[in-house]
């Protein structure tokens, strides 16, 4: 079976790339395992990656033998492909010689295939959305590969397929002129226009075409058009240049798969996106009726590219014509868990009998996967829940529930420290107690979700049981009533500030289904549909110093943290409340520290001075376990709130960073043999500048701010007195 062919002349540039490059599967009788496919976007967890078995053509265009009944790749067992080899095949003559110099240095310089890295733990490269980066460690397998190649005879001797082939543009042209028919296949059934297209010769294509070459002409023992040739290989650029000249993305091959279907198996992100933004649908189905989720689920093991394309909204519920089996159905008869997982996360049903009757709980326990077992009873658990109303009333009130018991156990830690006793034996044991009933309550009544909420439930808390005790222990002792009025007010602007920069969007970046199609469609048409351009988990394009939060699961502009202490993100729409939020708190907790000295000189009799530490800490400790007890807590919050406060206004007024970017390039100055200066970037304008934007406001005309709405710019001139263009850092 021939559907493409294996790299001659894709050639030098993707060499130590095609080495270490994952086994693709041909066929898709078999599972495909999501680490033997070229990793997808979303995929970026470490695997162990197959290796390619020696006597591959490695330098060599694609010219049709590489594809031949591809062998599927199993785990282990396979014999790492090393450049020495190569070498040893190309001293041996087993390789031919390539057409001339000048085709081959110019693959040098074109884009490879996804490599895995030999000096790190992450499996293969993902193609992303456009350009690629060639690491330190790929380049000394390139040199090593320029050195294998064998001697190089003028291209006035190739043949036109091979001319095609490595992309020799004049000499194709000149058989061409000498009357040689471009819709003419060759001895195995393949078109010039299939060349072209699976070794990515965009002029070819356009000079072929321009000659009569039909654009979906069938070829190759699979009967496939060009684009499907295009598609396997995942040349988007070639993909959009067929469609544009009318290719048929419907055209099934002779394995009965279509163009989204192939881009589904090969795990090409980028042309399943484009391929439904030009107006595929994602429910097409095979000669099977399968549709491409059916065949993620089933074929490709791991997350993606099942989680790609269910941000599309596919149809979770439609069967296939033969089996009855739903996506789900498929999953559990892999035994992909990533798989399984997303699909029950989308609400995809547990009831679907297929024609067998067998639900997928059934075909797990016919399968005797325990995991697969568990997350599918777990499931039915929780949906099953749902119906009761004491049930829907607790998942709205879990948060409030949540804080109620923080304030509880809280007073509880303190009551037993307070506790009459001198046994810390007895006051340990009630701890221990007191935690593990504690620890009951989320597990059975509130949900995973609302648990990275206890730091702010926490903080509240705290905040809580400090009022109290200012109210009750310390007042009496204040004299006069501004000591009243400054704590009151900085306690007060503290929630103030809080409530806002919870309720305030941060800049989550939002667009209709309508506008992530076009933008798909214009970055992939101006070659900028890169993940540094474009977020593969919201589907729209990236404004400048925007990320994605997988928290929140949604871009944000500007963005500077996720924060613990107040549950949300902290970016352009939120991020001055926040600077006001820690101030404040800073305030609260460092006069609780203040007041609390105050108590214990009129309290407790011993002294710093005349008893020294030790004892004074045990005094106190013994005038009152509560006071010490509100003390720490108040210190602690001082302490990051501090740090944090100081630590943002220097990224702000000195270097006009947020805290994400700030980390990014410390992290990237690390790899570079140069030192990396974070004063010298487009957003730092100066101390007073950088204030004045970030906080919008003057300083009586002398300093005005620059309005910049980072939820929409892309490029942009930063400022209009200094003219510095924005570039992502």
């Amino acid at each position: 079976m021939r559907t493409g062919g294996h790299l001659p002349g894709r050639a030098v540039h993707s060499l130590g790339q095609w080495l270490l490059a994952p086994g693709v599967g041909g066929s898709g009788t078999e599972p495909l395992r999501g680490d033997s496919l070229i990793a997808s976007l979303g995929a970026r967890k470490s695997r162990p990656q197959p290796r390619r078995r020696q006597g591959l053509a490695l330098s060599m265009p694609i010219d049709g033998s590489g594809l031949k009944r591809q062998p599927r790749w199993r785990r282990g067992h396979e014999q790492e492909v090393r450049v020495e080899a190569t070498r040893d095949r190309l001293a041996g003559g087993q390789l031919p010689p390539l057409c001339r110099v000048a085709a081959a240095t110019a693959e040098m310089e074109g884009p490879g295939l996804g490599s895995q890295c030999r000096n790190h733990s992450h499996g293969p490269h993902p193609p992303g959305f456009g350009r690629q980066e060639v690491c330190a460690h790929e380049n000394k397998e390139l040199a090593k590969a320029r050195e294998a190649l064998p001697l190089i005879e003028d291209s006035s001797n190739c043949d036109i397929v091979k001319a095609t082939q490595y992309g020799i543009f004049e000499r194709c042209k000149e058989l061409v002129e000498a009357g040689y028919d471009v819709r003419q296949p060759d001895k195995e059934n393949v078109s010039l226009l299939h060349w072209a297209a699976i070794n990515n010769r965009l002029d070819l294509v356009k000079f072929y075409i321009s000659k009569g070459a039909v654009v979906d002409q069938l070829g190759g023992d699979l009967n496939s058009t060009p684009l499907h040739w295009a598609i396997r290989q995942g040349h988007l650029p070639m993909v959009i240049l067929l469609l544009q000249y009318g290719a048929d993305p419907t055209l099934i091959d002779g394995e009965g798969f279509s163009s989204i279907h192939l881009a589904v198996l090969f795990q090409h992100m980028p042309v399943i996106a484009y391929l439904i933004s030009k107006g595929q649908s994602v429910n097409m189905t095979d000669v099977n009726g399968q549709t491409p989720l059916m065949l993620s689920a089933h074929k490709v093991l791991g997350p993606e590219p099942t989680g790609f394309l269910l941000k599309f909204n596919p149809s979770l519920n439609v069967v296939d014509k033969i089996h009855q089996n739903t996506p789900l159905h498929w999953a559990v008869a892999a035994g992909n868990v990533n798989a399984i997982d997303k699909l029950l996360e989308a609400g995809a049903s547990l009831d679907i009998r297929n024609v067998k009757g067998e639900t997928p709980l059934d075909m797990a326990l016919q399968n005797k996967n325990r995991l697969i077992i568990h997350m599918l009873k777990t499931e039915a658990k929780m949906r099953a829940n749902k119906n009761f109303r004491l049930w829907r009333w607790l998942q709205k009130c879990e948060l409030f529930l949540l804080l109620m018991l923080s304030v509880i156990t809280m007073w509880a830690v303190g009551y037993i420290l307070d506790f009459n006793s001198d046994s810390w034996l007895l006051k340990g044991f009630l701890l221990i107690v007191l935690f593990f009933l504690t620890s009951l309550f989320p597990r059975f009544l509130v949900g995973y979700k609302s648990l990275m909420y206890l730091p702010t439930v926490f903080l509240l808390s705290s905040i809580f049981w400090i009022f109290v005790t200012w109210f009750i222990l310390f007042v009496p002792g204040l004299a006069g009533t501004t000591f009243y009025f400054i704590f009151i007010l900085s306690i007060v602007a503290f929630l103030y500030f809080f409530y806002k920069t919870w309720a305030t969007d941060p800049g989550f970046t939002k667009a209709s289904e309508e506008e992530r199609k076009m933008n798909i469609i214009t970055l992939a048409e101006t070659g900028s549909l890169d993940f540094r351009t474009f977020c593969t988990s919201c589907l729209i394009r990236k404004p400048l110093r925007s990320l994605h939060c997988h928290v929140c699961n949604s871009c944000v502009a500007r963005y500077d943290q996720h924060c613990l202490w107040t549950g949300r993100c902290i970016g352009f729409g939120n991020h001055h409340y926040y600077i006001f939020f820690l101030f404040f708190l800073s305030i609260v907790c460092d006069w609780i520290i203040y007041e609390s000295f105050i108590y214990w000189s009129n309290h407790c009799v011993t002294t710093f001075k005349a008893d020294g530490l030790w004892t004074y800490l045990n005094q106190i400790v013994s005038c009152s376990p509560w006071v010490v007890y509100i003390f720490t807590l108040a210190s602690f919050h001082f302490s990051w709130s501090t740090f944090l406060l100081l630590n943002q206004l220097f990224q702000i007024a000195f270097l006009g960073l947020t805290s994400h970017e700030r980390t990014s390039l410390l992290k990237q100055s690390r790899h570079m043999k140069q030192t990396l200066s974070l004063r010298r970037t487009p957003y730092n304008l100066g101390f007073t500048q950088n204030l004045a934007d970030f906080f919008q406001c003057g300083c009586f005309g002398l300093v005005k701010p620059c309005a910049v709405d980072w939820t929409s710019q892309y490029t942009m001139v930063f400022h209009p007195a200094k003219e510095k263009v924005l570039r992502s850092v």
